[in-house]
């Protein structure tokens, strides 16, 4: 079973070498074979086509984004110690270079495949934690706006927007120093838009 699960990680790591390399449709399953050092068959054993290898792929990142899901208003702290946490819940994706080699392979083939992009967007998508936090935090007094479903994807992309985006095109990841700092710049601008 350890054997199995190792193949198919193996496996796994040689797709997304060999997407990133070749792009999506000049990727063939002989050709993820060869970076995984298996065989043809092994590949088919563990995915049935090159399609369900990507979707493994999205899978797996999925499993990275999972941690950020977890964060929750609590009234009992203050509400910029919990921004900061909720900005960092991105901020450890962003600055995983193995999360934004994949984020960089797979918002390629979302532009070439509309199917994909919403099948990637209902997997990802943390848009609802971050208003789910901001309705709460709203309902608390703790921060003030006509509608916490839109402050939160606002915050959301103000992170994006400065360590999302200009990254993802230059195939790099944002360093810790960088991140901490887009998080307290936007911490201080929400604050300062929507604090008491």
């Amino acid at each position: 079973m350890a054997l199995m699960a190792e193949k198919h990680r193996q496996i796994l790591d040689a797709a997304v070498a060999v997407f990133q390399d070749l792009g999506y449709a000049s990727t063939s399953m002989d050709c993820i074979a060869a970076r995984a050092n298996v065989s043809k068959r092994t590949v088919y054993n563990h995915f049935e086509n090159k399609e369900a290898l990507f979707h493994a792929i999205l899978d797996r990142m999925a499993e990275q984004a999972n941690p950020a899901l977890d964060i929750t208003y609590d009234p009992a702290r203050p509400i910029r110690e919990q921004l900061v946490e909720l900005g960092w819940g991105e901020g450890k994706l962003l600055t995983s270079p193995a999360f934004m080699g994949l984020a960089r392979l797979v918002v390629g083939e979302i532009i070439r495949d509309p199917v994909l992009a919403g099948n990637m967007n209902s997997k990802l998508d943390k848009v609802p934690v971050f208003q789910k936090f901001m309705v709460a935090a709203s309902a608390d007094g703790a921060i003030v706006t006509p509608d916490p479903n839109v402050s939160g994807e606002q915050f959301l992309g103000l992170i994006k927007s400065r360590a999302f985006w200009p990254f993802i095109f230059s195939g790099q990841a944002v360093t810790e120093d960088q991140m901490e700092r887009v998080v307290q710049e936007t911490v201080d601008f929400f604050l300062k838009s929507h604090g008491q």
